[in-house]
């Protein structure tokens, strides 16, 4: 993902409810009430963990048993400690004492509580990102010296795969023609991040690497799904035996639609959705939300929705409209819609969809433009459509404007689609002689419209007739 690219739009639940939300993950709560539980007797080691002598302690109180209880207990504590919820208050002596943060979980507000959970989420994709290391523990047990190459491990590499994976889901979930709040099967992942898009028939090789790559998202989501970032169902233990047994090759190749589920789901929570923003948005990214521009003008909302795609923009103007009164909005809208610039078209095109969220009430402001050259032929669509009386009739130089300016603006919102193509190939039907007149049309992207009118109609001789028409536009323009 570039970072100068906006991403898709997401839908945020209210941070009331993704505080709550937070406030109940496994290990924020943990973590939480290890804090509490600490006090004046309670000691680290060098590193701020918990000396072993009370991890049992730690466990106990946290409900936990078996072979992995102390771990769980360590890692709920390394939460408290770097979300602020405990404080080391003497590193010679190892006492601690309850930090600043731990009363923001019940005094806070949603924003201050979301804002701990986002630093428990750290720790936990940092926990994420580091392989299983037994040859690590078993070095430090026997107080060997550690030859990290020899663990194959590269934590910059491991965090910068993790964030792409993350990254892919993100772009998933937020995507309109993607699951949405539904899961993603593993294997789909894992590929979106080895197999080129580009390449056909994945190689044996390519398929031992998502086979790979499955173990490790299995083990790194298994340890995100406590922290509320992600649900996920594992991948089933059989098919890793099966893995082990018949090598990861056969394994790949046996992954089909009827059992995919078998070998992981995962999806993003809403806590997980937002918790992915806030981190986009903190690595410069351009992450939209629904409702950012709510408060903001009506230019702001044009040019912002200008590359969202259509139902984001919906529900983004809803809410901008949600806020104002009707007509005084429209009006609004038909002045941040004019101009000559490059997006333009984009603009008129949104300014039109929002003015079909409108009432009847917005009727003023239409007809105060229609002598308008740049509005009147949008004006004059939407008095029609609204069932108006009166509309007059638009002169035959305003029909062919409005119809570059609304192929100008298809093309800048989907580029070459279907549904443009449809709309070319109708323009040139219904009116003969179209780009004998068209060519002469005073707008800054008639040459342009006619470019891909040529490009997009599959009538070689009618695609002739729009580059030439395309060929003189350009030449009366002077460029």
């Amino acid at each position: 993902m570039s970072d100068s690219s906006p991403l898709p739009p997401v839908r945020l639940h209210p941070e009331a409810e993704l505080a709550r939300d937070a406030l109940s993950t496994p290990l924020l709560s943990r973590a939480a009430r290890l804090a509490r539980w600490a006090g004046p007797d309670t000691r680290v080691d060098a590193g701020g963990g918990l000396v072993d002598e009370q991890l049992p302690a730690a466990a106990e109180l946290l409900g936990l048993s078996g072979d992995d209880a102390a771990a769980y207990a360590s890692e709920a504590w390394r939460v408290a400690v770097d979300a602020g919820l405990v404080e080391i208050v003497d590193e010679e002596t190892g006492t601690v004492a309850a930090g600043e943060d731990l009363a923001l979980l019940t005094g806070g507000s949603p924003q201050d509580v979301l804002g701990v959970w986002l630093a428990a989420l750290e720790t936990a994709l940092a926990d994420a990102s580091v392989p299983d290391l037994d040859g690590l523990v078993d070095a430090i047990d026997t107080g060997d010296e550690i030859d990290f190459s020899s663990l194959d491990w590269d934590p910059e590499a491991e965090a910068e795969f993790l964030d792409g994976v993350l990254g892919n889901l993100y772009l998933l979930t937020a995507s309109e023609d993607g699951p949405g709040d539904g899961p993603v099967p593993l294997p789909a992942l894992a590929a979106s991040m080895i197999v080129p898009s580009d390449m056909g028939e994945p190689t044996n090789d390519v398929l031992e690497q998502v086979s790979d790559a499955m173990m490790r998202l299995d083990d790194q989501f298994r340890v995100l799904e406590p922290v509320g970032l992600v649900e996920y169902q594992p991948v089933d233990e059989a098919l890793m035996a099966d893995a082990e047994a018949e090598g990861a090759e056969e394994a790949s190749a046996a992954v089909d639609d009827t059992d995919v589920s078998r070998y992981g789901m995962v999806r993003l929570t809403p806590l997980g959705l937002y918790g992915l923003r806030s981190r986009l948005l903190e690595a410069g990214f351009d992450a939209p939300a629904v409702g950012d521009l709510a408060d903001k003008g009506a230019d702001a909302l044009l040019d912002g929705t200008a590359a969202f795609p259509q139902a984001a923009a919906h529900a983004e103007t809803e809410q901008w409209l949600a806020r104002r009164e009707p007509l005084a909005a429209a009006r609004e809208l038909l002045a941040a819609a004019r101009g000559l610039d490059a997006g333009a078209p984009l603009r008129r095109l949104r300014c039109q969809q929002a003015l079909s969220l409108v009432g009847a009430e917005a009727e003023p402001a239409l007809r105060e433009v229609l002598d308008d050259p740049e509005l009147g032929g949008l004006a004059r669509v939407w008095l029609t459509e609204a069932g108006f009386s009166d509309v007059p009739a638009p002169s035959q130089d305003l029909v062919f404007w409005l119809t570059v300016d609304t192929v100008a603006a298809q093309l800048a919102a989907e580029g070459n689609s279907d549904e443009l193509r449809a709309l070319v190939e109708g323009l040139a039907a219904q009116h003969s002689g179209f780009f004998a007149a068209a060519w002469r049309v005073d707008h800054p992207a008639t040459a342009d419209v006619l470019e891909a009118m040529g490009r997009l109609h599959p009538d070689k001789k009618i695609a002739k007739e729009a580059r030439k028409a395309a060929f003189k536009a350009r030449s009366q323009q002077g460029g």
